[in-house]
């Protein structure tokens, strides 16, 4: 998926760096935990390498994207998928609220694309609630659903706004895509909590931290995702038909809490390696973060450039490329 902050082009940067300061290439049944999961790309690299994985987000979509990709490990059916790719379409709450056709002047998708997702999606929350498929199933499917719907999307990659006009990756037909399965020994444990509450019922080996950078919050940015995820008929309101429950905001999205927060954390936090990932342009300095973790224990860092994540093209950046740090303790 195309994610604000995704470490997906960094991965080799952040796998060298956790090799180089804890000395080991192997998981071997270490607990690896990623506590601002997102899509779980890292969570999902370190499991290939043998970790056991705690992740977490506090994002409901990003809960059952990382319920699969962390605690599915082996063989499930893949027969649904034909199945479900050959349900007609609906017009359930995606298409009647997110799709011009419908007449509520939102044009996340096509009609065929919106209605499309509405009938996969209540079909997999209806074979769960009548038992044919068990939660290891509906999660294969439902993370499947989120990642494949994701790409038909008329965005610019995030579902602040949408386009104006159907753009031509969005005027395909949606098909389900199945996630791969990621084998592993180890049993993973996924939360959907606030970090700081889950921080004191954990511990582990090693600590991948990646918490927002700045004030975007990401319950805005992909509200869509996660109103498929929960597909809960929530009231909505404006131009871009957000959600009017209290989403779930990151207090690591405000320069008032950021830090305190931040240093809440890692005081908890009963691990021996602990690392942030962190860019030069967030809302916390670098020598703020310094201050921290050299608190607690030994301290070091890690720079690597990289190019900016560009959702909006028509809008001009500081600079096409961007520091990110890893920040290291051993605590």
């Amino acid at each position: 998926m195309n994610y604000i902050g995704s470490k997906y082009s960094l991965l080799d940067f952040i796998c060298t760096t956790v090799e180089n300061v804890t000395g080991t290439k192997n998981g071997a049944g270490r607990v690896f935990a990623d506590l601002f999961a997102g899509t779980g790309v890292v969570g999902a690299t370190f499991k290939k390498k043998g970790y056991k994985i705690i992740a977490n987000d506090l994002q409901y979509y990003s809960y059952v994207l990382n319920k699969h990709n962390i605690e599915n490990s082996q063989h499930l059916d893949k027969n649904l998928v034909e199945y479900l790719n050959k349900l007609e379409g609906v017009e359930g709450f995606i298409y009647n609220n997110y799709c011009a056709g419908s007449g509520s002047e939102r044009n996340y998708f096509t009609d065929y694309n919106g209605k499309k997702c509405d009938s996969i999606r209540m079909e997999l929350k209806n074979l769960f609630n009548i038992g044919q498929i068990n939660e290891d199933v509906y999660y294969y499917y439902l993370a499947s659903l989120i990642n494949s719907v994701d790409k038909f999307a008329n965005t610019a990659s995030v579902y602040g706004a949408f386009l104006k006009h159907i753009k031509k990756s969005a005027q395909k037909p949606l098909e389900l895509e199945l996630l791969p399965i990621i084998q592993s020994d180890y049993t993973g444990e996924v939360y959907n909590q606030n970090a700081n509450d889950l921080i004191g019922s954990i511990k582990g080996d090693i600590l991948y931290l990646d918490p927002p950078y700045n004030a975007r919050q990401y319950c805005a940015n992909y509200h869509l995702l996660e109103t498929i995820a929960k597909y809960d008929n929530p009231q909505i309101r404006g131009k871009t038909g957000l959600r009017q429950d209290k989403m779930q905001k990151s207090l690591y999205c405000s320069k008032k809490t950021a830090a305190e927060n931040f240093d809440a954390l890692i005081c908890q936090a009963n691990f021996k390696y602990i690392f942030l990932s962190y860019n030069n342009e967030g809302l916390m300095g670098l020598d703020n973060i310094k201050d921290i973790m050299t608190q607690y224990g030994e301290y070091s860092v890690f720079t690597q450039e990289y190019k900016r994540f560009v959702a909006d093209k028509n809008r001009e950046y500081k600079a096409k490329y961007t520091e990110e740090y890893i920040h290291c303790l051993l605590k």
